[in-house]
């Protein structure tokens, strides 16, 4: 089976706080000696989590091509010894999911694990919608189709309501999150680094790309574009090798992993490519998302809409640009689809293993909110963003009319190994299925409340949103000097 749009393939939107204006028009094309090659669209439409609708695809490479070697074999077969010791063991029960070669797709509504882990609160670890409404709460969406969903405040931590957050499923390029906020750190943004044509080797057959030339010189700058709006691939390879290969990376991913509680995760490849026995989950993508958003970089990053990227050299040995837009459609809107208000970030993913997979930070008012969502079975166009944009509406209506059923945890540094006992989350919860949950919680309910509002246009040139410290351990008011911003643009 090709996998499409890169391993994911691949969230300005802005805080209400700082409002700006973004645009959402299709990028220029690539100048003359840009990479051309087609992208490879998903079954009923284009990639990178973005099924249905015409937008400016990653450049991807064919599944053909000849610098995308199948992994050889020895290397395979030392990562698969490794991950036995590394990783924490797929939760029994779970799908097994294995090499995404044998032409055969996942069942299409598999049954979630019976028994998931307890990070972050007893009722996060029982299969099914986990909810506590107080009297004139409203009431989760129904036609929520995702396998597994979160939505929880970005700034407390605090659950609002999930669905099997801890079932470890494929991230797609989520699990590029991990990767920033493994890596991103490490190298200024002016640093620059001349691509060697080792560095493009071993990407999976049909990744994202960004249009990364060998032999040419990129800013670290223009690498984390690349890996944020287009979802490259390239890119990823290419900071991988700056920062000592591969595996190297791998491993110090593995660890970021383990330093942020992260127990649902296992990391095969930088970049979410599908791998036997990569998986993570909605939960772990919350978190990795938290500590990201800490970074002023990674908020700039996740937060742009669209951006000029260096192409190769003209007339004169002058670089031309070409246009890259960001794939998160939550943030540059998509026909049918406005931009999410407030939106800020901060992933998109899509495999044909992995399905869709989103994370998203918004805020309205004071409220911060992240939502992750994994794996929708609607095959509608657009329909992660669609259920992802209903739970941001639930979740901000509901914001302080529900009890919390767990809670996103700190980092080991913090908290200590929240595996352990005495690390679960929401006091009283004894982890029995819909423990105080009201059936009723999920009826139809009508979750948009005239919330879209259209986004101004703002041309075709980089546009940087979301600098405002967004707090994701504790919570801390925002600077005055936002505050007075918010104030002014009321």
């Amino acid at each position: 089976m090709r996998r499409v749009a890169g391993g994911g393939a691949g969230v300005a939107g802005t805080f209400a706080s700082v409002s700006m204006m973004f645009s959402s028009s299709v990028p220029s094309p690539a100048p003359r000696g840009a990479f051309r090659r087609g992208a490879v669209s998903a079954p009923g439409g284009s990639p990178d989590g973005a099924p249905g609708g015409a937008v400016p695809g990653p450049r991807t490479a064919p599944a053909a091509a000849p610098r995308v070697p199948a992994p050889r074999g020895r290397r395979a077969v030392s990562a698969l010894a490794l991950s036995a010791l590394l990783v924490p063991p797929v939760v029994a029960g779970g799908t097994a999911y294995a090499a995404d070669g044998g032409g055969e797709k996942q069942p299409k509504d598999p049954a979630p694990p019976a028994v998931m882990s307890r990070v972050g609160g007893e009722r996060l670890g029982v299969p099914g919608v986990q909810v506590q409404l107080k009297d004139g709460a409203p009431k989760v969406p129904r036609g929520i189709s995702a396998r597994s969903w979160i939505v929880s405040d970005a700034e407390s931590g605090e659950v609002l309501a999930a669905k099997n957050p801890h079932w470890q499923l494929p991230p797609a390029s989520t699990l590029k999150m991990l990767f920033a906020d493994t890596v991103l750190p490490k190298f200024p943004k002016g640093e620059k680094y001349t691509v060697k044509p080792a560095d493009l080797e071993g990407m999976g057959a049909g990744s994202s790309l960004v249009g990364i030339k060998e032999n040419l010189t990129y800013t670290v700058h223009d690498l984390w574009l690349g890996v944020f709006l287009r979802s490259g691939n390239d890119a990823v390879h290419t900071l991988s090798a700056m920062n000592g290969g591969t595996e190297a990376t791998v491993a110090e991913m593995r660890q970021r992993a383990k330093d942020l509680n992260a127990v649902d995760t296992h990391v095969v490849t930088p970049d979410g490519y599908d791998a036997p026995g990569q998986v993570s989950s909605a939960y772990d993508l919350s978190l990795f998302a938290r500590a990201g958003l800490q970074n002023a970089d990674f908020r700039e990053y996740c937060a742009t809409a669209t951006a000029q990227f260096p192409g190769d050299k003209g007339k004169g040995g002058k670089r031309e640009t070409f246009g890259i837009q960001n794939t998160n459609r939550l943030l540059t809107g998509a026909p049918g689809l406005q931009p999410y208000p407030g939106i800020a970030g901060v992933k998109n993913g899509y495999t044909t293993h992995a399905g869709n997979t989103l994370t998203a930070v918004a805020q309205h008012g004071a409220r911060k909110l992240l939502v992750t969502l994994m794996n929708p079975s609607k095959e509608e166009p657009n329909e992660s963003y669609k259920e992802t944009a209903a739970l941001f509406d639930w979740g901000f209506e509901a914001a302080g009319k529900v009890e919390p059923v767990g809670r996103l945890v700190g980092p080991r540094s913090e908290e200590g190994d929240a595996s352990a006992a005495g690390h679960h989350g929401a006091a009283g919860d004894d982890g029995k299925s819909g423990k105080g949950q009201d059936p009723s919680a999920l009826e139809a309910t009508d979750s948009s409340g005239g919330a879209w509002t259209a986004v101004g246009v703002a041309g075709g040139a980089l546009v940087v949103v979301g600098a405002v410290a967004l707090v994701v351990r504790r919570r801390r008011p925002l600077p005055e000097a936002v505050r007075r911003e918010a104030r002014r643009r009321r």
